[in-house]
């Protein structure tokens, strides 16, 4: 992750920057505003913006005139309430707004949840950087024969070292492709041959790869962050992107601390029963001997209830 000095210049002209207000804030978010959090090699997250805390959601689950209660444990105890039994309105008062730099094919994984206002860097209008993600060694693994989009066990060796080294070398030479085919000079911008006129942005951009760096400003309300949170901070998707979900469950403990908890308790960390996987449970309960083939359940779903069971 590496900034300009006029980028470090600029982030730090904002923090420094103060502003007085009646609107609710919070001293930990205040703390990290505009400053930039690594996620994977050149990745980052910055909190540019946020609208209300855990009051304004208790403030709008009882359309009171005042700030949340005079008890605290009241507050938390109505949000614990609304957590519990799905009712999302009162979430969807808070918002933020955040600064994200993400490779390109994880930005693509991304935008599939819909419920966000999001403004991409335009490639067509600047010319991108020359940054692009390589995974860890630790993290380059193989294609599960279980799971059709998951990884299986690492890979090693020289298997490896041909795998990190071609992604490497692949794309350096499609960004130098990508410059000489607009004509620039990689070092100081300039043309490269006055006779040529050069290719358009917009086309010229075509044959970088997705492991290339994207920047967009994302704003969401915190019922739908919520919801992002949840699938893609699951110990089951991508690392890239479970990577980023850690950084912004970081942030919602600052900013939200009881929503954060309660998200915690009760959707993140919770298991989900079927209607028959419920009656299985009770029979087991009730000492009965429960096999798979007389429960209703398909082996997945099976398999699924027995491990959640021996978490």
């Amino acid at each position: 992750m590496s900034f300009s000095a006029e980028q470090i210049a600029a982030i730090q002209t904002m923090q420094d920057d103060t502003s007085l207000t009646k609107r609710a804030t919070v001293p930990a978010m205040e703390e990290i505003l505009y400053q930039p959090i690594k996620v994977l090699d050149h990745g980052f997250i910055r909190v540019v913006d946020y609208m209300g805390d855990d009051s304004a959601i208790v403030q709008a689950a009882r359309v009171s005139y005042g700030k949340g209660t005079k008890k605290l444990n009241e507050d938390q105890g109505l949000i614990n309430y609304l957590m519990r039994h799905w009712h999302t309105t009162p979430f969807e008062m808070c918002e933020i707004k955040l600064h994200v730099k993400l490779p390109i094919f994880i930005a693509r994984q991304w935008i599939r949840h819909r419920t966000a206002n999001v403004n991409e860097y335009s490639a067509r209008y600047s010319i991108l950087d020359k940054e692009f993600y390589i995974p860890h060694p630790q993290h380059l693994a193989a294609q599960s024969q279980t799971n059709k989009q998951g990884r299986a066990e690492i890979l090693e060796g020289q298997e490896a070292a041909w795998i990190l080294q071609t992604l490497k070398d692949e794309s350096i030479q499609a960004y130098d492709y990508y410059l000489q085919m607009m004509n620039l000079n990689e070092t100081t911008g300039e043309t490269l041959n006055e006779k040529h006129k050069g290719l358009a942005r917009e086309l010229a951009r075509m044959n970088l790869p997705t492991n290339y760096y994207t920047q967009w400003y994302w704003k969401i309300d915190l019922n739908n962050l919520l919801h992002f949170l949840r699938l893609r901070a699951d110990a089951h998707a991508q690392f890239e992107i479970q990577e980023y979900a850690r950084v912004i469950l970081d942030i919602v403990a600052k900013w939200v601390p009881y929503t954060y908890e309660a998200f915690l308790n009760y959707r993140l960390n919770s298991q989900q029963i079927s209607a028959s996987g419920w009656q299985v449970v009770k029979k087991m309960l009730a000492g009965q001997q429960v096999e798979q083939e007389s429960s209703g359940m398909s082996k997945r779903e099976w398999a699924e209830l027995m491990a959640a069971l021996k978490e």
